[in-house]
């Protein structure tokens, strides 16, 4: 008989950092949902954490002791790291090895994307699982004409409106760009579905090349697009694109001040509290 598949145990990691330079103090920014009762971002980007089916853990990881006395208000597991990291992978990779690893999965759920549905990260560890040659997986999402067109809007008042990414035949990450790329030369039906995909800032790594990444110098593609996962690129690790489905929730990630009022918008839209 065969033996029955092993579960990887999984740590979900959620970075946060008071001195965004975009939006200083994004993490405790608040957001009304659908009921009208508001809660911070990190708040609401934990509640998303805890409802992914299979974690072992869940952790608020930061360097604030500000964000860190409101997530343990509410519950919340924190690590707390240096100020030193320079990214959200760096504060994820030293919040595992604070805890001591046992994990065969860490996923980094960027404290900026209250929106992001389970299914997401689910189905983002059960790829990274089927594909041993991958290192790190992240999700893409096909935007529609209205998604593309808000893109582009956004650019032309230059506003980071969101990443896109394009991939091979195979999924491997090719790029990605805070740019809107690839370029496309028609318009779209607000319904249509387009060529452009949306990168969703949700990162699975295998422990070895989280703790390896700090490790690695950033690259000029890094430092210029201010891409994180840019350096697995640059150093010659594979990525993994894995489509995923909105099932026809509204996903946006807050980038700017200006994107309270979308989420909250949103978040009224799917009925979330």
């Amino acid at each position: 008989m065969a033996a029955a598949p092993i579960t990887p145990r999984v740590l979900i990691a959620i970075p946060a950092r008071f001195a965004s330079q975009r939006y200083p103090g994004k993490p405790l920014a608040m957001l009304r949902g659908a009921d009208g009762q508001a809660r911070s971002l990190i708040r609401r980007s934990w509640e998303a954490a805890m409802k992914v089916s299979g974690a072992a853990r869940v952790v608020v990881a930061t360097d604030d002791d500000r964000i860190g006395s409101h997530a343990r208000g509410f519950g919340a597991e924190v690590v707390m790291t240096s100020p030193t990291c320079r990214n959200g992978t760096e504060r994820v990779a030293e919040a595992v090895a604070a805890l001591g690893g046992a994990f065969d999965i860490v996923v980094n759920l960027q404290g900026d994307a209250p929106l992001t549905p389970a299914w997401f990260v689910e189905a983002l560890v059960e790829a990274l699982a089927q594909n041993p040659a991958m290192e790190m997986a992240t999700p893409v999402l096909r935007t529609s004409g209205a998604t593309l067109a808000g893109f582009l809007q956004d650019r032309r008042a230059g506003r980071v409106g969101g990443t896109t990414a394009v991939f091979g035949v195979d999924g491997r990450a090719l790029y990605f760009s805070k740019e809107v790329i690839p370029f496309t030369s028609r318009d779209y039906a607000a319904d249509a579905q387009t060529p452009v995909w949306h990168h969703v800032g949700v990162y699975a790594y295998r422990p070895a090349a989280l703790s390896h990444y700090p490790t690695l110098d950033p690259g000029p593609l890094e430092t210029l697009e201010g891409l994180e996962q840019l350096r697995f690129l640059e150093h010659g690790l594979p990525v993994l694109c894995v489509e995923v489905d909105a099932r026809g929730r509204p996903f946006w990630e807050l980038n700017n001040p200006e994107d309270v009022a979308r989420i909250e918008a949103m978040l009224a839209e799917a009925g979330l509290t």
